[in-house]
């Protein structure tokens, strides 16, 4: 699933592209029958709305909130897309996975590509979208400038009990980290992903904080992390992969100076977690 730095790289590439354009048309040939998607484009009944509500639209700014795109319109109309599992958008470019397509008013298009088809696009009112279901319960952003250490550590005390690859990764404590970024963090902090949140002391969670910046920096300059489906606007794909220390390196040598330990792989509460077996504690 396409984490921040994805989901970063996506958005700044769509500011570069498509605003102050206008929305001329919209295709779909979803038809979903799923009752969680019932006010999405997958639903059939909601697409009649939407695209009646999208198209001479002009598009005015493109922003972020954790694993979510928001495409602010004129008169107060938001789309918000999150790609899940398998999406990415593609400007002016198309793959066999199109699922929707929006026909923009420089004879380009903005497609939305989704092998396993679980993303979602549905339509907010931008002055209250940050208070619907989809963004309201989410956490702070973790480059946020004024998010601070302090903060950080209060937020994790939200679960105590939880383990901290899994609290790292709860969309209402932080936003954005998903199962790359926190394998990467946690190997960079020298912290077990098993742990307890309570049993971690301040010089830890100070260390977990600063591996977070620097690798969700990393990796937005490296245009995200491309291990998977993920791919940019133009269809390329980011760098981050080249560098991972430990998620998807099973059974290799850890490459921390001075470990001889060996990179393992385990299930934490359904799902994977990457970690090395010496300096990780």
């Amino acid at each position: 699933m396409p984490e921040l730095p994805e989901v970063e790289t996506t958005t700044r590439g769509l500011r570069k592209t498509i605003l102050n354009l206008t929305i001329k048309d919209v295709w779909t040939d979803l038809a979903t029958k799923d009752k969680r998607q019932h006010d999405a484009v997958a639903n059939p009944k909601y697409f009649v709305s939407f695209k009646k509500e999208v198209v001479n639209k002009k598009i005015k700014s493109v922003e972020r909130q954790a694993k979510n795109i928001l495409i602010n319109l004129s008169d107060n109309k938001t789309i918000l897309i999150h790609m899940k599992m398998t999406g990415h958008l593609l400007y002016n470019n198309r793959d066999k996975y199109v699922h929707v397509l929006f026909t923009l008013s420089n004879g380009k298009y903005l497609a939305f590509s989704d092998i396993r088809k679980f993303g979602k696009i549905t339509l907010l009112n931008t002055k209250t979208a940050y208070d619907s279901r989809h963004l309201k319960d989410i956490g702070p952003e973790p480059l946020d400038k004024n998010f601070t250490l302090k903060d950080f550590i209060a937020r994790l005390n939200r679960k105590p009990n939880g383990k901290i690859k899994t609290v790292l990764m709860d969309q209402s404590v932080i936003a954005g980290i998903g199962n790359i970024y926190s394998d990467e963090i946690l190997w960079k902090a020298g912290i077990h992903p098993e742990r307890k949140v309570s049993k971690i002391k301040e010089q830890e969670f100070k260390e977990v904080f600063k591996a977070m910046q620097k690798i969700l920096i990393k990796s937005i300059k490296l245009g995200g992390d491309s291990m998977s489906d993920y791919i940019n606007l133009s269809g390329g794909k980011g760098k981050f992969q080249l560098y991972h220390e430990a998620y998807k390196r099973k059974g290799k040598k850890c490459r921390k100076k001075g470990c001889k330990g060996i990179i393992k792989r385990k299930m934490i509460n359904g799902r994977s977690a990457h970690f090395c077996l010496i300096h990780q504690k």
